[in-house]
């Protein structure tokens, strides 16, 4: 979608997001400072290795994190002007769903297996959208339609273990704008699909969100998945983002040595011969005790002396507005 479709009004408005955790071992820190914002009709993709804080910082704005063991803090945390930092249960509920819907990883542990699939979106539409006999149905069968399942009348009568992988999900998206949400929320909605599948997936959520003016936050380890398919983009690592822009921007000039060395990580098509697939060296840092300086440092092969005295903030760098790095390299 481009920018001259969105509206400018902000519809999530994160400020210095702070998750902690209690363990045995002592006081985690998963996320640190995180901040973003998304506007009515955008398209965000937050990408990052495992365990960097990409799908606890989501899972945070729906208030699905137990607290404790979580600690979470925010100077913001903004969704269509109301804010939701201390909201209760029972204003969270009105939210979710009807105003932010979450796409899982695993369909499998969202569906359940004992109903068909009628049943649960029919339970769904009976709860959230006061529908009642054959409106239900009728409805079901639609929403189904327009995920691109056929025999949609046929499917409503099937239990999940009975579709494929890529069919559950579709219902899976099929339930998640039945109550035309402002927000599609997906973390890692591709990660059990095979390649395929993902890409018709990912394709479907991005239609979807331009049909519905709504906005959406792709989260995924895979930057192929998000280009394309997302506007602007957010790369974390351990807990902070380092680097942030339009997406274009982000994959034709980035300036972090991590998010360099992630697209160096995907497979090239174009290329004749054949060379060994790129990987980072080394792991991301145990946060219980992280390095020195930047995060990043023990993984970096442009680091030097100042990297390993203070940690770098995110900086505006570059022609291109809104490209913000967390880098001391970053203006070289």
């Amino acid at each position: 979608m481009t920018a001259t479709r969105m509206d400018e009004k902000k519809l999530l408005d994160i400020k210095n997001l702070q998750i902690r955790f209690k363990t045995r071992d002592g006081m985690v820190q998963a996320v640190n400072g995180v901040s973003f914002n998304l506007k009515a009709g955008e398209s965000l993709g937050i990408v990052g290795e495992s365990g960097c804080g990409k799908s606890v910082s989501a899972m945070s704005i729906l208030k699905l994190i137990p607290e404790p063991p979580a600690i979470i803090e925010a100077e913001k945390m903004d969704f269509d002007g109301m804010d939701i930092t201390n909201a209760k249960k029972r204003e969270m509920r009105k939210i979710r769903g009807n105003e932010i819907a979450m796409i899982f990883q695993d369909p499998m542990t969202c569906l359940n297996p004992v109903l068909t699939i009628g049943r649960q979106m029919g339970e769904l539409l009976e709860l959230h959208r006061r529908l009642k006999g054959q409106e239900v149905k009728d409805e079901s069968v639609r929403l189904l339609e327009q995920v691109g399942i056929s025999a949609a009348e046929t499917r409503l009568k099937a239990y999940p273990h009975q579709l494929s992988g890529g069919m559950r999900q579709r219902v899976m998206i099929a339930m998640a704008i039945s109550c035309n949400p402002k927000i599609l929320l997906a973390d890692e909605p591709t990660t059990a699909l095979d390649v395929t599948i993902q890409d018709q997936i990912t394709k479907l959520m991005k239609s979807l969100a331009e049909k519905m003016n709504m906005a959406m936050i792709l989260i995924t380890h895979n930057f192929g998945a998000v280009a394309g398919n997302t506007d602007r983009l957010i790369v974390m690592y351990a807990g902070e983002i380092v680097e942030s822009g339009k997406t274009l921007e982000v994959f034709h000039n980035s300036k972090h040595p991590y998010t360099t060395a992630l697209l160096k990580s995907i497979p090239s098509v174009t290329e004749k011969e054949q060379h060994r697939l790129y990987a980072i060296p080394g792991t991301l840092p145990n946060p219980l005790n992280l390095p020195p300086g930047c995060n990043f440092l023990p993984r970096c092969e442009f680091a030097f002396e100042k990297c390993l005295e203070h940690n770098p903030v995110l900086e505006e760098v570059g022609e291109e507005p809104g490209h913000f790095v967390s880098c001391w390299r970053s203006q070289e």
